[in-house]
């Protein structure tokens, strides 16, 4: 295999169902991809390119290959070199409500202990402790680096609002993109791939036991250890989102959104609402 095998890559952005994306596309036989995501253009390009092909499957070569790495969106460096080492790749981003994109991941992080129930301290765009969390939901910013390096027509941006509605309907139109005659006869993923109702062990606990992983990741697969990690997950009980950040949050990304959507030609106008509902529909969990 070389570079010149890979066809595809899933951009990003994070929290936003390109786990959901990445599984639907591997119930077809006709593409191959990596299981986790490699995040070679972004956090691991010292390893080299022979690492990098080695991630993928040994009968890549002869499919449509592809990978999934979130933080090519936000890195301009990963723009710079896929431009570079995969000058013909088709490039798929898919994209979420940023005011939502942003709770979800502040969830992720909380459920996972590494940070704390003050969601202010966090999301507020005026005094983030996390800046990432906010600055990952600049998707305009993020994509002209790739517009600026790709033909128009080499790019697939998809929302998730779409996903949530149509699943089926969107990902025949992700497949005709990737040039996969009779895709609409594949099948979807047709549940969560990740939810917030799973449970798992608490924040706090999480944070209790850290210094302790190393030592205990012997015994993970031991019916011992599933027993009690079993007792001791709980389905875990998020901070809500503040009605008054809510709205730092759509004033902040406002103009990024506005100016997004001249840039794929969609009206992303109901991004910009005060419409909170998606809390109550649990979308944070996706």
């Amino acid at each position: 295999m070389t570079l010149d095998d890979i066809d595809f890559l899933i951009i990003g952005a994070t929290k936003s169902a390109t786990t959901w994306l990445q599984k639907s596309l591997q119930t077809d036989p006709r593409i191959a991809m990596p299981e986790p995501e490699v995040h070679y253009f972004s956090r691991e390009f010292d390893r080299g390119d022979d690492w990098y092909l080695a991630q993928f499957p040994a009968e890549a070569a002869n499919l449509v290959a592809g990978e999934k790495s979130n933080s090519y969106l936000e890195s301009a460096d990963a723009a710079i070199r896929i431009a570079r080492k995969l000058p013909k790749v088709k490039l798929l981003a898919q994209l979420r409500n940023p005011v939502e994109r942003a709770y979800s991941d502040y969830c992720m992080m909380y459920r996972r202990g590494e940070i704390g129930r003050d969601v202010a301290s966090y999301l507020d765009p005026g005094k983030p402790q996390n800046t990432r969390l906010i600055s990952a939901g600049l998707y305009h910013h993020q994509l002209q680096a790739f517009y600026d390096r790709f033909p128009s027509d080499r790019i697939l941006v998809t929302l998730f609002d779409t996903m949530t509605v149509r699943p089926a309907e969107h990902l025949i139109a992700v497949r005709d993109f990737l040039g996969l005659a009779g895709g609409e006869q594949a099948p979807f993923v047709r549940t969560k791939v990740k939810d917030k109702t799973t449970p798992m062990l608490g924040p706090r606990l999480r944070r209790t036991l850290r210094p302790m992983k190393p030592v205990v990741a012997r015994f993970r697969d031991t019916a011992s250890f599933r027993m009690i990690h079993a007792l001791l997950r709980r389905e875990t009980n998020y901070p809500p989102l503040p009605k008054g950040v809510h709205r730092k949050l759509v004033d902040y990304y406002a103009g990024d959104v506005e100016a997004l959507g001249r840039m794929i030609g969609k009206d992303l106008s109901a991004w910009l609402g005060d419409d909170q509902a998606w809390l109550l529909r649990g979308a944070h969990g996706a």
